[in-house]
């Protein structure tokens, strides 16, 4: 099977200086994305997760290798993909639903003709705000929001315009566990219905195990993949399955990863070096 997302020995120096002095922010990066898959990317702070997502949306070209998403080559910012992000971002002077609606203003083909179809983009915004427990707060400012109301608004708007591929830099890192939780699940349904590829990054290890289709652990910089998990809990996933020995042991694996790369170097004492 073609894969939608594919990197083939992908590295990336932010400079020319750097790129001269072998100091790359990633290197040799090949995976390959099912169409429809959910991916995670986990590892330590400064792995290059960060600037993966870069590359994938065509905000970074890679110094050295290729990329291609949906058979075409990656030579700019792409318009099949949507994204979220930690901090909202909500517009704080438009309502729950304007601020859903803005890729429609703003991003071709939608904007030529948002005028003449508002009345159809606003119904299929409130569907979508529905859908993720908003109903009823369409004309709410964000300021009048809980965080996980925003952060589920920042979702909606993400996918307004049915990206092919939505990616999420750490969407639920501010938000309390309970909070946190419920976004998992509003997640896993609007992925399960429209089966649009997601990428994720996250330090939650839970987060990655519940949601994801496979799992790849980031070396410490310069990143490279250093573990690839495929997560073969069956689908769809209850909360109640984070309890079972089979979650947790996933977890604990991925956790090994990491924390090999956290141990610190042996420090030779004047004797050892001496003999």
């Amino acid at each position: 099977m073609t894969a939608f997302v594919d990197f083939q020995n992908v590295w990336l120096a932010y400079n020319d200086a750097l790129w001269a002095q072998g100091q790359f922010a990633v290197e040799d990066l090949n995976l390959q994305i099912r169409e429809g898959e959910f991916v995670a990317i986990v590892g330590p702070s400064g792995c290059g997760k960060s600037t993966f997502m870069k590359l994938t949306t065509g905000l970074k070209q890679p110094t050295q290798g290729h990329i291609t998403i949906g058979g075409e080559p990656v030579t700019g910012p792409l318009k099949i993909t949507g994204m979220a992000f930690q901090a909202p971002s909500l517009l704080p002077w438009r309502t729950t639903l304007d601020n859903v609606l803005l890729p429609l203003e703003i991003v071709e083909p939608f904007r030529a003709s948002f005028k003449a179809k508002r009345k159809e983009y606003a119904a299929k915004a409130r569907a979508l705000l529905e859908s993720v427990g908003l109903g009823g707060y369409e004309d709410k400012f964000p300021w009048e929001l809980s965080g996980g109301m925003q952060q589920r608004a920042s979702i909606c708007r993400a996918l307004i315009h049915e990206p092919k591929m939505l990616l999420l830099d750490e969407p639920f890192g501010a938000l309390d566990a309970f909070t946190r939780e419920e976004l998992w699940c509003a997640l896993r349904d609007l992925q399960a219905v429209q089966k649009f590829n997601v990428i994720l990054v996250t330090h939650d290890l839970r987060e990655a195990v519940f949601l994801a289709d496979t799992v790849y652990v980031m070396s410490k910089s310069p990143g490279r993949i250093l573990a690839k998990r495929e997560i073969e809990l069956p689908r769809p996933r209850d909360l109640e399955v984070t309890y079972t020995p089979e979650f947790t042991g996933i977890v604990h694996e991925l956790r090994a990863h990491i924390g090999a790369m956290r141990k610190p170097a042996t420090i030779q004492t004047a004797t050892e070096i001496a003999q």
